[in-house]
C-alpha cells in the first residue's frame, strides 16, 4: 500500500517551519482508497509570501487543530505505508520531524516523484508538478493546496506505476537505494563515480557554482551521510535543496586532503563553509628604506601589496619579536616605530640604539645590522617539503612551504624525495597559504622526520 502525501507549511525546512495543512491519500496503486486532509494550526504567524502561494492565512488556521492533536491519526495513516510524494524527501522530513516531537518514530520506505519521472518520462522540458502535470494531461485543481496536490501527485503515481518498464519503482525500494535519500535534483550516476579513497568533494548548485567543499577520509561514505542522516536544520536543509551535482578530488592522505580542502575554501570562499571562513587579522613585519636611505622595519598588517619577512597571528607577537630584535642586533626603537620620534631614545637609553636617530650612526652601519635582524628572522621560518602517500602506488604527495607564507603542492614520483628545492618546485603548484595549512604541515613533519625533507 501507499500513502500519497502533501503538505503546506511556514518555511522551507523542518527545523525551523510548521505544517499548516496536510493531505494523505491512500492507494493500492491502482485507486485511492481513503483519504485525510486537515489544516493545522501553526502556533505561528504564516509568512505573508507563503499565505500568497497557498492562500491558507492566519484566520483559517486559528480554529485548526494542532499537530499534536493529529499525530497519532497521521501516524497510523502512514505507518506501514510506502510514503510517496513529489520531492518526497521534503514533506517526509517535517512529518517524521514533527510526529518525533510528539513520541512517533515513522518509519517508511520512500518514492520520490520526481525521480521516477525523470527516469520513467524522460526528456520532458521540467519536473515541478504543474508542469509534469501539463506534459502528461493530468488534471491538477487547487494548486499548492495540500489535497489538490496530492490528488495529482496520486495520479501522477498510477501512472509512473502503470509505465514502469525499466522497474525503476521496484529498485528504488530495494534496501539501501540511494534514490530513497538523494536529494531529487541529484543524478544518482555523480554518486556512482565517488571512490571511497581519501579527497575533496564540492556540491554545486544548477548553475555549477560551488556551493560548499568538504573532505573525506572515505569520499563516497561522506557525501552519502550528507543526504542520509536525519538533520532538519535549515542550513542543512537548504544545502541539499541547491545540490545539484557533485565533482571531487583525490588526494591520497589525510594531510594532502586537509590542505587542499582549506586552499579551496579559501579560494572559492562557498556559502555553505562555515569553518576557515573568518578573515585572518594577520600581521607581519615589513622593510622599507626611508628619505634618508635608512632601512627601516615595522610592523603592519598583511595585505596583497605588501612583502613580509615574517607574520603573526597578533600585532603583539610582532611588536614582540621587534623589540627583541632591536635589542640583539642594536636597532633603534624609532626607526622601528616602536617609540614616537619626539621622545628620547629609549635604545640609547639602554645603550643598544647607536644614535641613527639623532644623526651620530653612519647609514650604512646601521643598515647592516637590519640586513642581519631581517635575515635573524627568515631563518628562524621553516623552509620544508613533505611527503605522503600519493593517488596510486608510483606517486607521493607532496607539500612545501617556506618563507613569506609560500605554499606549493602536487603529486611526484618517488624520485622526488633526492630532488633539490628547485627542480621540485617547478613540479609542484603554487596555492595561498595560511597560518592552519602551516600548522598542519609542521605537525606532520614533526612525526614524520622520514617523509621531511628541509631545505637550507
Amino acid at each position: 500500500m501507499f500513502a500519497v502525501v502533501d503538505i503546506e507549511t511556514t518555511g522551507g525546512n523542518a527545523g525551523t517551519g510548521s505544517i499548516t495543512e496536510i493531505a494523505i491519500l491512500i492507494t493500492d496503486g491502482q485507486q485511492v482508497l481513503d483519504r485525510y486532509t486537515t489544516l493545522v494550526n501553526p502556533l505561528r504567524p504564516i509568512p505573508l509570501f507563503v499565505e500568497k502561494l497557498t492562500g491558507i492565512n492566519d484566520a483559517m488556521v486559528s480554529k485548526a487543530p494542532v499537530f499534536a492533536d493529529v499525530a497519532r491519526e497521521v501516524y497510523d495513516l502512514l505507518q506501514g505505508k510506502i510514503f510517496v510524494a513529489h520531492n518526497v524527501n521534503f514533506d517526509f522530513s517535517f512529518i517524521a520531524h514533527q510526529l518525533q516531537q510528539h513520541g512517533y518514530q515513522l518509519q517508511s520506505r520512500k518514492l520520490c516523484t520526481v525521480r521516477l519521472s525523470r527516469k520513467i518520462f524522460q526528456n520532458l522540458p521540467s519536473y515541478s508538478l504543474g508542469n509534469l502535470c501539463r506534459s502528461l494531461e493530468i488534471q491538477l485543481t487547487n494548486r499548492h493546496r495540500a489535497l489538490g496536490d496530492a490528488e495529482a501527485t496520486t495520479l501522477l503515481f498510477h501512472k509512473l506505476l502503470n509505465n514502469d518498464t525499466g522497474k525503476h519503482i521496484d529498485s528504488m525500494l530495494k534496501k539501501g537505494s540511494k534514490e530513497a535519500y538523494l536529494p531529487m535534483h541529484l543524478s544518482g550516476k555523480d554518486l556512482d563515480k565517488i571512490p571511497n579513497v581519501p579527497g575533496i568533494y564540492y556540491f554545486h548548485d544548477n548553475k555549477g557554482k560551488i556551493i560548499y567543499v568538504g573532505k573525506a577520509k572515505q569520499l563516497k561514505k561522506r557525501v552519502i551521510s550528507h543526504f542520509s542522516n536525519n538533520d532538519v536544520s535549515k542550513r542543512k536543509q537548504d544545502l541539499i535543496r541547491l545540490v545539484h551535482k557533485i565533482s571531487y578530488k583525490e588526494c591520497g592522505n589525510e594531510l594532502m586532503m586537509s590542505v587542499q580542502e582549506s586552499v579551496e575554501i579559501k579560494r572559492i570562499w562557498p556559502q555553505f563553509n562555515r569553518s576557515q571562513k573568518k578573515f585572518e587579522n594577520r600581521f607581519g613585519i615589513c622593510s622599507y628604506e626611508d628619505q634618508k636611505g635608512i632601512l627601516r622595519l615595522g610592523v603592519v598588517k598583511k595585505k596583497k601589496h605588501i612583502k613580509t619577512h615574517t607574520t603573526f597571528a597578533m600585532q603583539l607577537d610582532g611588536i614582540r619579536l621587534l623589540n627583541k630584535l632591536a635589542r640583539e642586533h642594536g636597532l633603534c626603537p624609532k626607526m622601528c616605530f616602536l617609540q614616537l620620534e619626539h621622545v628620547d631614545c629609549q635604545g640609547q637609553v639602554e645603550s643598544f640604539c647607536s644614535g641613527i636617530c639623532d644623526d651620530k650612526e653612519h647609514t650604512t652601519s646601521y643598515n647592516n645590522k637590519v640586513l642581519s635582524a631581517i635575515n635573524a628572522m627568515v631563518s628562524d621560518s621553516p623552509n620544508l617539503a613533505v611527503f605522503g602517500p600519493g593517488r596510486k602506488l608510483t606517486e607521493l604527495s607532496c607539500i612545501m612551504i617556506g618563507r613569506n607564507d609560500f605554499l606549493a603542492l602536487g603529486f611526484v614520483s618517488h624520485h622526488a624525495l633526492k630532488m633539490k628545492k628547485d627542480k621540485l618546485e617547478k613540479q609542484l603548484s603554487a596555492a595561498a597559504s595560511n597560518e592552519f595549512i602551516r600548522s598542519m604541515v609542521l605537525a606532520y613533519a614533526d612525526k614524520n622526520p622520514a617523509l621531511t625533507v628541509v631545505f637550507n
